[in-house]
């Protein structure tokens, strides 16, 4: 599973960009070091061929009279003056080559010395094949040592397993040049070599760290330079998912990131303006759906309203019902009992709204309210609040020349269903019980007993605050049209 680590965009950078950076340094070390090795190595070996040229032909002379014990002084001289060189020796092919001279003085007298692999030997002085003329190319052979070498005695001048250069060349006869009499040999230790290398390589490292530091930093900006604007687009879509629609992407670029912002704010302009339709939906929708009807019948959202969701309530019902309305609309055209009918309604309905109800329906002229509260105070001060802006309402008509009206307001408490009905092409939200029924009959008991306000008994039990109402018993056992079991009346005088 990958960390949030490498899902970070400028982690991935950075690491990109270092693994390039370490390849290519790793590969520059490489060329560096090979290239180092390579010319030190090339040195050595002109080294070897320039000295075995020079010296050998200063044996020539000695070799040719047998002057061998001045052979040995001059290697031991080279010995004493070079570090590098471990050994030096010269053979005689007349004896069969036998080597006549050689420092560390030990190895005079050998055939085929046990210092270097017997092939090195072999290729060194033509043992296998006798050359017709003399060569003035000097032999080279990269090889080891097969034991360690003591120069002067008791000294250990080079050691088992050493690497060495060795430069073979042909000695001229001194009397027929053309003729080879013997082979000069030199060993050169590589251990310089190595350490040059090394040195060489430990340069090239530190140089190659450098880079990668530089290219690591670099990538580190880089990456922080594309990740920036890319972390405040993902602001800037949190404060858009959180609800801050009028929030725009503060990035000014001309390049690729830049055009994605551009794009981004044009889809946030879009979503503002797609999120206000739907918000202005939502708020007519709720005009023609209570939200606390919403709540209830669709509690997974509006888009997911079903036919048959209902829930269990104890409400406060208000009914009221303009009286002789019948009448009315009679004497008036259609539009004016339109136009008055909805400047009636919404005088009623400030009223219901300012106690904490909510209406379900109009029928007509009747207007059906709901209040859920555990206390049905708020139902009886809307009934009188909707009496007291009847007054109003009446006193604007007469200005008008227009004829006063009158409604009934019946209050009743008990439990009901809000939920669902009908079918999936049509639905519509509905409440149900025997509580709506009583109360729509005691609205109509107002004009049997001549009364604005009539409530009943529950709603008398359920009063917080009885005081503050000044209620007079009308009928103590009274049976509503449709119910057999009666109920108690109480006027709510204003």
């Amino acid at each position: 599973m990958r960390t949030f680590a490498f899902r970070s965009i400028q982690t991935r950078i950075v690491l990109a960009i270092t693994l390039l950076t370490l390849m290519v340094v790793t590969a520059m070390v490489s060329v560096w070091a090979n290239t180092e090795k390579e010319f030190y190595r090339s040195q050595k070996i002109q080294q070897a061929q320039s000295f075995a040229a020079t010296f050998g032909q200063s044996l020539q002379l000695e070799l040719g009279e047998k002057n061998w014990a001045n052979m040995r002084i001059k290697m031991n001289l080279l010995m004493q003056s070079n570090d590098d060189f471990v050994y030096v020796m010269a053979d005689d092919h007349q004896e069969n080559h036998q080597i006549v001279a050689a420092a560390p003085a030990n190895l005079a007298g050998q055939y085929i010395t046990d210092l270097v692999p017997v092939s090195v030997s072999k290729r060194a002085i033509h043992f296998d094949k006798p050359p017709l003329t003399t060569s003035l190319q000097a032999r080279i052979a990269e090889t080891y040592l097969l034991r360690d070498i003591e120069f002067p005695a008791g000294k250990i001048r080079a050691h088992r397993g050493e690497r060495i250069i060795e430069a073979a060349i042909d000695i001229p006869n001194s009397n027929k040049l053309d003729a080879v009499s013997g082979t000069f040999r030199v060993g050169i230790t590589l251990r310089h070599l190595e350490t040059q290398i090394f040195n060489a390589i430990k340069k090239t490292l530190i140089v190659g760290i450098v880079a990668l530091f530089v290219g690591m930093l670099s990538a580190y900006y880089l990456g922080w330079i594309l990740s920036q604007p890319i972390l405040r687009l993902r602001q800037s879509a949190a404060k858009i998912a959180a609800g801050d629609l009028n929030y725009r992407a503060p990035i000014n670029r001309r390049d690729e990131i830049g055009a994605l912002a551009r794009s981004f704010n044009e889809m946030s302009d879009s979503l503002q303006a797609s999120f206000g339709k739907l918000q202005r939906t939502l708020d007519s929708f709720e005009r023609f759906v209570p939200a606390k009807f919403l709540q209830v019948i669709a509690p997974r959202g509006i888009e997911n309203i079903t036919v048959g969701e209902y829930a269990k309530y104890k409400m406060t019902i208000l009914f009221s019902d303009i009286r002789g309305y019948t009448s009315l609309s009679e004497t008036q055209t259609p539009e004016e009992m339109f136009i008055f009918l909805n400047e009636y309604l919404a005088c009623m309905g400030k009223a219901i709204d300012q106690e904490g109800g909510f209406i379900d329906k109009y029928i007509g002229d009747a207007i059906m309210a709901l209040f859920d509260g555990t206390h049905a105070d708020g139902a009886l001060r809307a009934a009188i609040a909707m009496q007291e802006a009847l007054v109003v309402f009446n006193q604007k008509r007469v200005s008008q020349g227009l004829p006063t009206i009158a409604c009934g307001v019946g209050i009743h408490r008990g439990e009901v269903i809000m939920g669902t009905v009908g079918f999936s092409s049509c639905i519509d939200s509905t409440v149900i019980g025997d509580a709506v029924n009583v109360s729509s009959r005691v609205e109509g008991l107002t004009k049997t007993y001549d009364c604005k306000i009539l409530v009943t008994d529950a709603i008398l039990k359920a009063l917080k605050h009885p005081q503050n109402f000044d209620l007079a018993l009308v009928d103590e056992s009274v049976k509503v049209k449709g119910k057999e079991l009666s109920v108690g009346l109480y006027r709510l005088n204003i």
